[in-house]
């Protein structure tokens, strides 16, 4: 048999099996932890103070977009991502398309305190729009263990690469660290302004936490082994499948008698 048909049944077949890896591997590597995975006492209530007279508005030039930032507060944010929705996605008409929002890099929803401690967690469901985040259960008993006011939705603002790179890796279960400025913005050439919350315990319109990053930092990955096993598996995937084309191609031509 030549070589170029053993090669492609051989990507064939590994095109398949990576291909069924990469798909279970995407569905359980985003569950969430158990409580026991965290350390409690590592996740504290925000820390929200008052700024000094130095800290004054500044500016920020990106992408061609000139930006006032305003900060309000200090601010510091030990929590577990449930959630993110990230601005330049594409589902995401708003931030740069119509916004022309280019430094609201990512929203992660964030919880912490009894609501990871308790795992009432685990029983819920949680989702992120373009700058919503959504809690959902389907008993009452979990609606009443759950503390609205140890959830957050943060829009997350930077201009520094390393913040930026450190942001955009992290994924559903990390227990994250960050600090910064609850800031408002708001963009000179069109118009647009955002707000921020200054309080964990209102809802609705205009709850989000707006914040200017000064560090962010993943202090725990979560499912690490089946993160990895998802990436090679969609490499394996890739790989596979160019070369079971390309033997493909150059296999000789057969007739079925």
């Amino acid at each position: 048999m030549p070589v170029s048909l053993i090669l492609e049944r051989i990507f064939k077949w590994l095109f398949w099996i990576s291909l069924m890896t990469a798909a279970i591997s995407a569905f359980y590597k985003d569950r969430l932890p158990e409580p026991e995975f965290y350390a409690a006492n590592e996740l504290p209530e925000p820390v929200q103070s008052e700024l000094g007279e130095e800290t004054l508005p500044f500016m920020l030039d990106v992408n061609h977009q000139t930006y006032l930032i305003k900060p309000r507060y200090s601010y510091e944010l030990n929590g577990i991502v449930v959630s993110y929705s990230n601005a330049g996605s594409f589902g995401n008409i708003w931030h740069h398309k119509r916004w022309k929002d280019f430094i609201n890099l990512r929203d992660l929803c964030v919880i912490w305190g009894d609501n990871v401690a308790t795992g009432v967690y685990k029983q819920m469901k949680f989702k992120n729009d373009s700058w919503t985040c959504w809690a959902s259960w389907l008993d009452p008993a979990t609606g009443a263990l759950f503390k609205n006011e140890a959830l957050s939705n943060n829009h997350l603002l930077s201009d520094q690469t390393l913040i930026k790179k450190a942001l955009l890796a992290a994924e559903p279960g990390d227990h994250i660290r960050l600090k910064g400025f609850l800031s408002e913005y708001e963009n000179k050439g069109n118009g647009f302004k955002r707000r921020t919350s200054i309080s964990r315990f209102d809802t609705g319109n205009g709850a989000c936490e707006t914040i200017y990053l000064t560090d962010f930092e993943i202090v725990k990955k979560a499912n690490t082994s089946l993160r990895k096993l998802f990436s090679f598996a969609k490499w394996l995937c890739i790989i596979s499948l160019s070369g079971f084309l390309i033997a493909f191609i150059v296999a000789p031509f057969r007739i079925n008698n």
